[in-house]
């Protein structure tokens, strides 16, 4: 039987001793983000559990722990070619596949860990579209708990104001990443799953409302459509940015983004004081849409390009311009030229936000990527397709629509 080679290598230990440094300077300068050194690090190994707020979180770990890190990332990191391949031979991310049940995922950490790596993953799985700490999947307990490592729980703070999810520009301002808590082994095997998974959304939740600070910046609430697709006074509808201003296209209602993270309407009392506000009252508007009979409605419509995945190797360009139809029973893909893509979300196992403006939808064994413009929210494909299946199990108002 061939022996499997490592996956912690010598040469990662170079790469970390080199770049450490330069990617504190980066991340100092970009985010202004205080890193506070972890003096309890005595060369052990850990599990970093960290909450998501912006794209340059990794670098934060990597810039506070000495060690090389092994981070779980999406399989679209996987699929890049030539870069995919730099990275894996400069540090070795460990592949998982989004929004999916991926054992083999489960077994390279295991496999890390016996190793001797230390293993970092950020268990909401998604970048926080709010400024709060996302969904957890429960998954994450008994993972840490096999793995037998310190828990390191990392908070980011400030990260949201400094740059939203939704958004393309960095802001000034203030934030800190920072060791908040070391939970040892041997106090994880006295606690349950639950209470372990309790003690791990309490120590990663952040909500950056809490935040004294102002985030400056001339246009604040671009791209603000990418997360915000429901209307408290015309339900769903279409929107548009411009600098500070946030625009209803359907009643012509704007509102303005402040350097305080808040909502203030033009003219009239806005029922929202944060993006988190609306992020739920729209959770809870599309969750109590009777959608029961109404497989044929369309819903909305986009302008995408179209791609087949092809998982942890390279994409495969279908179309460069399609038109993407949103039902609330499935996804209608009609290239420019050829035949049109059907996906019935009763065959989807998953469908899953990536980065500002992507989505990848899991057809049987097939992973398509939709890739949509500057103002593209696929957030509402994730939306309705959770909204599908919480009616399939009997949880007709489920709140839980996919993050």
């Amino acid at each position: 039987m061939k022996k499997k080679k490592k996956w912690v290598l010598p040469r990662h230990k170079v790469v970390k001793f080199f770049l450490r440094l330069p990617v504190a300077l980066i991340s100092r300068w970009r985010y202004r983000v205080k890193l506070p050194r972890f003096k309890a690090q005595k060369g052990r190994q850990f599990l970093i559990l960290m909450n998501h707020q912006t794209p340059f979180d990794q670098f934060f770990v990597s810039a506070t722990f000495k060690m090389p890190i092994y981070f779980v990332g999406t399989e679209d990191i996987f699929s890049l070619g030539f870069l995919s391949k730099a990275l894996k031979f400069l540090v070795a991310p460990i592949p998982i596949k989004k929004q999916t049940a991926d054992m083999a995922a489960v077994m390279n950490c295991l496999r890390v860990a016996r190793e001797g790596g230390t293993i970092a993953m950020a268990p909401e799985g998604n970048r926080t579209y709010t400024g709060r700490t996302e969904y957890m999947n429960p998954a994450i307990a008994p993972l840490a708990r096999k793995l037998g490592l310190p828990i390191a729980l990392y908070r980011i703070e400030g990260g949201y104001g400094i740059q939203p999810r939704w958004a393309n520009t960095r802001r000034k301002g203030r934030m800190r990443a920072y060791v908040s808590e070391i939970i040892e082994p041997e106090e994880v095997k006295t606690l349950s799953d639950e209470v372990l998974m309790e003690r791990i959304r309490a120590g990663l939740f952040v909500d950056d409302r809490t935040e004294t600070g102002f985030y400056r910046h001339k246009k604040k609430a671009e791209f603000l459509e990418r997360a915000i697709y429901v209307c408290p006074f015309c339900g769903l509808s279409h929107f548009h940015s411009r600098g500070d201003l946030f625009y209803c296209e359907s009643c012509g209602r704007a509102v303005t983004y402040t350097e305080r993270m808040t909502l203030v309407g033009e003219g009239f009392d806005f029922p929202f004081a944060s993006v988190a506000e609306w992020y739920d009252y729209q959770c809870e508007y599309v969750a109590g849409l009777d959608t029961s009979t109404d497989g044929e409605k369309l819903l909305y419509t986009d302008t995408v390009s179209l791609s087949e995945v092809i998982v942890y190797e390279r994409k495969l360009r279908m179309a460069k311009s399609a038109t993407a139809m949103l039902y609330t029973d499935r996804v209608e893909i009609v290239p420019n030229a050829g035949e049109a893509l059907v996906l019935p979300f009763s065959d989807v196992s998953a469908v899953s936000a990536l980065g500002r403006k992507k989505i990848n939808i899991y057809h049987g064994k097939q992973v398509y990527q939709l890739a949509g413009d500057e103002r593209f929210c696929g957030l509402k494909y994730v939306n309705f397709y959770y909204k599908y299946k919480n009616a399939l199990k009997g949880e007709k108002y489920g709140s839980f629509l996919g993050l």
